[in-house]
């Protein structure tokens, strides 16, 4: 049997499916696990049979470490499409993992802040400091407009038009959509290109809209600190934080105002309106909250 690495594999993966580089590095430490555990078998990946994989999942069960089901869902993901993928290329004839049942999943409804509580958050950076200053003009463009994360910091001068007011984004699967920006976001992010940007870069030339202390491109991780250090001082719960908590803020405002739903999928960018659909529950959660507060009956 010829043997296909895993980075040939991925590679075709990307080329095929257009995934992120993030679920490709997931697929890629997942599979060299099980790679790793069949080379103690004397098995390779490629010729690995569905006992062989029943036996590393056997391990993996009774291990010490525990393991989510999403992250054993993940990896269940990776090797049905890496043995789907053998079978295309006529590598081998069989699909080992094709007896392999993933766990069930349930997904815990995104985790959304108040009104003021958003209000609170974006008001904590210091207008003072070049770096908080351009943290503020984030908060207010995530927002106005529900980007990723990874979008957000991702963004180039040249993908945001202020006299228009919308921002070009590439999403998952490099799908491009225009999102309006909202006067409050265009007078914070037109201030921080003025006053704040121009220190940032301390002289030097780059095309990145937010960039970092070093003028470079912010890794996510960095935002996400910055988040929590913001929710820190104005006295939210950690416990109600994520990296997208003002995607889904984004998200269930709107639609607790009263926005469709297929023009809320268009402007997060979800392929699927399934995905959307889970934001109505929270809406409708605040709604049962508010007619219990003020309906005289309830």
């Amino acid at each position: 049997m010829e043997a296909l690495s895993i980075d040939q594999f991925l590679d075709s993966l990307w080329l095929e499916r257009g995934l992120s580089q993030n679920t490709l590095e997931s697929y890629r430490h997942d599979l060299r696990l099980v790679e790793i555990f069949l080379a103690t078998r004397l098995v390779s990946l490629c010729s690995a049979s569905s006992l062989d994989l029943i036996d590393y999942f056997s391990c993996r069960l009774s291990g010490e470490k525990e393991y989510k089901n999403a992250s054993t869902a993940r990896l269940m993901s990776a090797l049905r499409r890496y043995y789907q993928y053998l079978c295309r290329e006529k590598i081998r004839e069989d699909d080992p993992s094709a007896k392999l049942e993933s766990p069930k999943i349930i997904k815990p409804l995104p985790k959304s802040l108040s009104e003021s509580e958003v209000d609170g958050l974006l008001s904590s950076p210091d207008l003072t400091d070049s770096v908080q200053f351009r943290d503020k003009a984030m908060l207010e463009l995530l927002y106005a407009t529900g980007l990723r994360v990874s979008e957000l910091v991702g963004l180039s001068m040249e993908e945001i038009n202020l006299k228009q007011g919308v921002v070009r984004v590439t999403g998952k699967g490099d799908k491009t959509r225009l999102v309006p920006l909202g006067e409050e976001a265009i007078y914070w992010v037109e201030r921080y290109i003025e006053e704040a940007r121009p220190d940032l870069l301390k002289g030097q030339s780059s095309d990145v809209l937010f960039p970092s202390r070093r003028a470079t491109v912010m890794v996510r991780q960095t935002f996400w600190h910055r988040i929590k250090f913001y929710a820190q001082l104005c006295g939210i719960d950690k416990e109600a934080l994520s990296p997208h908590v003002l995607r889904h803020a984004f998200a269930t405002h709107l639609l607790n105002y009263g926005a469709d739903l297929r023009v809320v999928q268009m402007l997060l960018g979800h392929s699927n309106l399934s995905t959307t659909q889970i934001y109505t529950h929270i809406a409708q959660d605040r709604l049962k909250e508010l007619h219990q507060e003020h309906h005289p009956r309830a």
